[in-house]
């Protein structure tokens, strides 16, 4: 049973309550580790164990437990039995909840350090006590934590769906189309244009099949499904090693169970 998170702004004011500490450094979250499981920090403050971080955002509650992001210097002297460890690696490890709160901590983080200052005049910003943004007292300019949307389909024919394989994936492993969307262009229409792009063939019944925040570094994953309509596979050598069709029955490695991907994946194999 899944734990309520309530996104929160504003910090208690004062509080002697333990809370749930999401600790970086750089992309890397401070955790203690046993054996196959690790668990974050819950702690009063970070002080406790010896680290002060350099900045801190409050997250808000899980099941009324506070939450704060927090970046840690990075020269930190970790406390005995802690390490860091990058979020990937940290799947299935961590509580599934905790783990969703890691993706939303890094990204916080993330846009804390990166807008100190004003992109336009330089002046150095303050927060909103009420709202997650930052906003430039000389100029007016404000800032809030980026999201780079981007889709990713599952093209159907009959029992076979298109696999793929990017020049960065793990030896072996193939998957389903991605790509970025560009200003001005609908959802769809980056489906399109992104298949056409990297393996150019046409693709139509486009549907929605549900989104995934993945902070890797910052995107919004929208999961789309098609069907095959024409033409044959021709790779994007730029953008990839090899595409295919496979069936069903008989595919190759695929991307682990955290991702929309291989949620798509199995949808596929487990609906046909």
């Amino acid at each position: 049973m899944h734990r309520i998170f309530i996104p929160g702004i504003a910090p208690p004011v004062q509080t002697s309550e333990p809370a749930w500490w999401f600790a970086f450094v750089g992309n890397q979250l401070l955790v203690r580790q046993e054996e196959t499981i690790s668990h974050v920090p819950y702690l009063v403050s970070l002080e406790e164990i010896g680290l002060t971080p350099v900045r801190t955002q409050f997250l808000g509650t899980l099941d009324d437990q506070l939450c704060y992001s927090a970046e840690l210097p990075k020269n930190a002297l970790l406390p005995d039995g802690m390490s860091l460890c990058g979020l990937r690696e940290l799947y299935g490890t961590l509580d599934e909840d905790v783990f969703m709160l890691s993706g939303r901590a890094i990204q916080i983080v993330e846009w804390d350090r990166a807008h100190l200052y004003c992109g336009h005049c330089a002046t150095p910003m303050t927060q909103l006590p009420h709202e997650r943004a930052k906003r430039c007292p000389s100029c007016g300019l404000v800032n809030y934590p980026r999201l780079s949307p981007a889709v990713i389909v599952l093209i159907s024919r009959g029992e076979e769906l298109l696999l793929a394989r990017a020049h960065r994936f793990p030896p072996g492993m193939y998957s389903i189309l991605a790509g970025f969307v560009e200003p001005g262009e609908s959802l769809e229409e980056t489906v399109v244009r992104e298949v056409r792009e990297e393996v150019g063939i046409e693709i139509t019944d486009i549907r929605y099949f549900g989104s995934q925040p993945w902070p890797f570094p910052n995107s919004l994953m929208i999961g789309f499904t098609a069907t095959y309509a024409d033409g044959d596979i021709t790779i994007e050598p730029q953008e990839l090693v090899d595409a295919g069709w496979f069936h069903k029955h008989n595919l190759p490695k695929l991307p682990p169970p955290l991702s929309i991907a291989r949620k798509l994946i199995d949808w596929f194999v487990a609906k046909h």
